[in-house]
């Protein structure tokens, strides 16, 4: 019943942001990566981080987007001191993806904030990844664990030298957490792996919740070393994941969604906040606009759920981490 009551408030009657660009120190020296961050929530990011000297990666597919974001961005805020920069990352693609943490580890000595905010939301039933994952397990999952787990050494090394809770990794959840599987997690009896439902809701929200249990499988593995990991819903937003969505299916979220800015104050409190990042605060699951919410009891008790999750994506990226 909490979990239904704090659903409600995560949708209706949320509090005003208290942490955002206003109030956000400045980001001078320090070295971010934003996936998707030409569009959507994770540009609205990269502007704040941006305006406040950041060194900011822009991450995806399409350097076409990223050029006109990128562009976009530095006309807005011409006193900036900070740098932005394409990063080509493909999640869906497996084998590229160690090229891409390799470009970027070339340009820079450092990583403060890894935001793991890309994905797909509801593409239809059959879409696969380049190597034929059910596409939203893939390019919400499987990719962006091995993407950290390639960054992960240079976060530990950054991590050594700068104050405690800063330096931290975040994932992209969602209140579709709600229409998961028992656990977060179903799982395939003859394969073995995350189950595939065949049901685009489902499969979308069995990816968000799978991603609440990479952030805390994270944190029980990289937590020492000083790294912060937490998963985050960002909120109802306008965004391109909607494009998928039927008409009727369009219609009902227009009346849920809110401005996409309020969704980058959600990320802003994960990576930046200073109460995210306290010991007795890391791993907690953020919610709209940046504070801590309450997640359904099974999926947050699932400890064991999340081990065998964290497993399963080191065994089918396995071949191509090295």
């Amino acid at each position: 019943m909490s979990f239904v009551l704090d659903a409600f408030r995560q949708c209706f009657f949320i509090p005003a942001p208290t942490f955002t660009e206003k109030n956000l120190p400045d980001q001078s020296g320090r070295v971010f990566i934003v996936t998707g961050g030409y569009a959507g929530v994770g540009k609205e990011l990269c502007k704040m981080l941006y305006q406040k000297n950041g060194t900011v990666y822009v991450a995806g597919r399409s350097p076409e987007k990223a050029d006109a974001a990128i562009d976009e961005i530095k006309k807005a805020y011409p006193s900036s001191d900070g740098k932005l920069e394409f990063l080509k990352l493909d999640l869906a693609d497996l084998p590229t993806i160690k090229a891409s943490a390799e470009d970027f580890q070339k340009r820079e000595q450092r990583l403060d904030v890894l935001t793991n905010n890309a994905g797909v939301m509801t593409p239809p039933v059959g879409s696969k990844t380049a190597q034929s994952y059910e596409l939203q397990m893939g390019t919400n999952c499987l990719g962006p664990y091995l993407f950290t787990q390639y960054l992960t050494p240079l976060l530990q090394k950054t991590a050594a030298s700068s104050p405690p809770g800063s330096v931290r990794v975040t994932w992209a959840a969602s209140l579709a957490t709600l229409g998961s599987p028992k656990g977060g997690v179903a799982w395939d009896e003859k394969t073995g792996g995350a189950k595939v439902h065949n049901s685009r809701g489902t499969d979308y929200a069995q990816s968000k919740a799978c991603n609440v249990l990479l952030a805390k499988e994270y944190q029980r593995h990289y937590g020492a070393d000083g790294i912060v990991s937490n998963a985050w819903n960002p909120g109802n937003l306008t965004s391109e994941l909607q494009r998928h969505q039927t008409w009727i299916e369009s219609v009902m979220t227009k009346g849920l969604v809110f401005p996409t800015v309020y969704g980058g104050y959600t990320e802003l409190f994960a990576g930046w906040s200073e109460e995210a990042g306290r010991e007795e605060n890391r791993g907690k699951y953020v919610g709209p606009w940046g504070r801590f919410v309450v997640l359904r009891k099974d999926i947050e008790g699932n400890v064991e759920g999340a081990k065998k999750f964290w497993e399963w994506c080191g065994k089918e990226t396995g071949q191509y981490a090295a």
